[in-house]
């Protein structure tokens, strides 16, 4: 049996996300695959290098970020605008696609802490608003893209339930 207990992941997968060209047209696929019946989408929201770094620099880019829900697991769509990111970087490696899914540890500090002691790289990370604090753990070398972990403030945690009872 595996030992979870030093596992930076929480323990379920909250979120399935694409990193994509189109937003429209993702969206448009996704709901007629999976039901959705509405897509929220947030045009150009700005990362800055005061909340969020990327390898390990102050990062700089904006996004157009889509969410839905399938059930309880969050759809998240990120089309990059702006700037350099792990999004942009995905982009350029490998063309649209599956980018990452999403936990959500008990301890957000201690993951962190324990992603980096098993020698996981941290590639970006950042605070949305002091509403959600991410980071990107490096899977591509054993061929997984990425795994988010996150710390959901109450606020974003009323927008998402709201989000969801709207899809």
């Amino acid at each position: 049996m595996a030992d979870f207990d030093n596992a930076p992941g929480g323990e379920a997968i909250t979120q399935v996300a694409w990193v994509v060209t189109d937003i429209a047209a993702t969206e448009r696929f996704l709901s007629a695959c999976f039901g959705v019946r509405a897509w929220t989408r947030m045009p150009d929201v700005h990362f800055g290098p005061e909340t969020c770094s990327y390898r390990g620099e102050p990062a700089d880019f904006t996004a157009h970020i889509g969410l839905s829900y399938r059930g309880a697991v969050q759809l998240e769509l990120i089309q990059p605008v702006r700037g350099v990111s792990i999004y942009s970087e995905f982009l350029d490696r490998s063309g649209p696609g599956l980018h990452h899914i999403c936990s959500e540890p008990t301890d957000f500090d201690a993951a962190v802490a324990a992603a980096s002691a098993q020698g996981i790289e941290i590639v970006q990370q950042g605070d949305m608003f002091g509403e959600m604090r991410f980071a990107y753990l490096d899977g591509a070398a054993a061929g997984v893209p990425f795994v988010e972990i996150a710390e959901i403030g109450p606020n974003m945690r009323r927008m998402f339930e709201r989000i969801r009872q709207e899809s």
